[in-house]
């Protein structure tokens, strides 16, 4: 339809804009590359400004603790198993807002499922892979490639990139853009039953900035006290000449990376042990991409990984992904379904998001860790003798402010979206 948004991608952040317009009235539909949707990936993190706009959509903790938990805390911890940072996190520290640790896969399908609902069977297409796009002054064309072989396409009057770090729509639009960014990191993930660490809920980043697991629970434990923990194993290597893997998600083998943990043991957690007793492995390179100097060329705009991949670092991509389609439909409110409600979106989020991707590229708040590294090799008796409090906090506390979750800003913030509000309304 010639007035519909259309959005290509299914994943969080196209369901989550579908889902925002229909709240505002705006007709929308998703076009999703994948013949089917289901259930991939495993932990992240849902930041409280994120949790704020998904409150607002009504996904409140009754869907969120279906496929998540509040986190409790937020810790650091150098080699010899001695805190660097830790501090309370969502409702126990002060947010309006839980902070949620959530199942990718779950979390995805409940969007899923949330659009079906509203919007009907009809709002998602799957097996309609974006290939490009053609804008005049009334409307844009949206060219898609079906998964039987045939060439379709879809008018609209808007239309969104939400289609990932390898977006078709960006492309288009910044046929210049450099390659996919690698650093040298690589990471193996996994999942595993077991006994949540500390608060029973906490978020624990373990080692240097060259070798470290990151590890907490993505479930409520159980009747035994047991939960789904989700890990990650990270290792810097050298990465002169880029990526030469041939695939950027394959299986792995515990064994493949072990090794390189075998040191992290200690009375609280045995790193190699906790790796043993998970079942299968993903390994893949951490990547992003170099920041582009605009989201919007006229009728189209990008959003989610497709307008800002970014390290996961500080466990924004997801929720960036949220606000990004908060803030679209805030500026169509504002301006109205057209290229100026694109502009405005442009103009607020462009700048500072793409800061905080090259932020994220430097370790993000996991920087405290190279900090350490550099000072002690991550081993200490007093860490206020290696990096004293105030440090530590305005170090933290300048990163929250960047990535949009900075306590008394975001709790003193109005709704993006005001209740009840509608596109064309009086």
């Amino acid at each position: 339809m010639a007035g519909e948004v259309l959005i290509a991608g299914g994943g969080i952040a196209g369901l989550s804009l579908a889902l925002t317009l229909h709240q505002i009235g705006v007709q929308a539909r998703v076009y999703e590359a994948a013949s089917e949707i289901r259930p991939l990936g495993v932990g992240i993190n849902l930041q409280p400004n994120a949790v704020r706009e998904l409150f607002d959509l009504g996904l409140g903790a009754e869907v969120l603790d279906r496929v998540g938990l509040p986190a409790r805390e937020w810790a650091l911890v150098g080699l010899n198993g001695n805190d660097i940072h830790a501090e309370p996190r969502g409702i126990e520290a002060g947010y309006r807002w839980p902070q949620y640790a959530v199942h990718r896969g779950a979390f995805h399908m409940a969007l899923h499922q949330a659009v079906r609902d509203r919007l009907g069977e009809g709002a998602v297409v799957t097996g309609a892979r974006a290939q490009g796009y053609a804008q005049d002054a009334d409307g844009v064309t949206l060219h898609l490639s079906r998964a039987d072989g045939r060439h379709s396409e879809a008018r609209g009057a808007l239309l969104i990139g939400a289609d990932g770090i390898h977006s078709a729509i960006r492309a288009q639009m910044h046929p210049d853009q450099g390659p996919i960014h690698w650093g040298g990191a690589l990471m193996w993930r996994g999942t595993v039953r077991a006994r949540p660490l500390r608060t029973g809920s906490s978020f624990v980043g373990l080692g240097t900035g060259r070798q470290r697991m990151v590890i907490y629970p993505i479930s409520h434990p159980d009747a035994e006290g047991r939960a789904l923990i989700n890990w990650i194993a990270e290792v810097t290597v050298d990465s002169t000449g880029g990526w030469s893997g041939e695939r950027w998600f394959e299986p792995a083998e515990i064994g493949d990376f072990v090794h390189h943990f075998e040191a992290f043991r200690y009375p609280w957690l045995d790193v190699p042990a906790l790796l043993a007793a998970s079942g299968a492995a993903w390994m893949n390179p951490m990547i992003d991409r170099d920041p582009v100097p605009a989201w919007v060329e006229g009728r189209v705009a990008l959003m989610g990984d497709a307008a800002h991949a970014m390290y996961p670092t500080g466990s924004n991509g997801a929720s960036q992904a949220i606000v990004d389609a908060r803030v679209i439909g805030a500026k169509m409110l504002a301006h109205g379904v057209g290229p100026g409600a694109l502009s405005a979106y442009d103009a607020e989020l462009c700048g500072p998001v793409s800061e905080l991707v090259l932020r994220n590229r430097n370790a993000g708040p996991f920087g405290l860790l190279d900090i350490v590294d550099d000072r002690c090799a991550g081993v200490f008796d007093d860490i206020d003798t290696v990096i004293p409090p105030e440090e530590r906090a305005a170090f933290i506390a300048g990163y929250k402010a960047a990535a949009g979750f900075a306590i008394d800003r975001l709790n003193a913030a109005p709704p993006t979206i005001p209740p009840g509000a509608r596109v064309g309304a009086a």
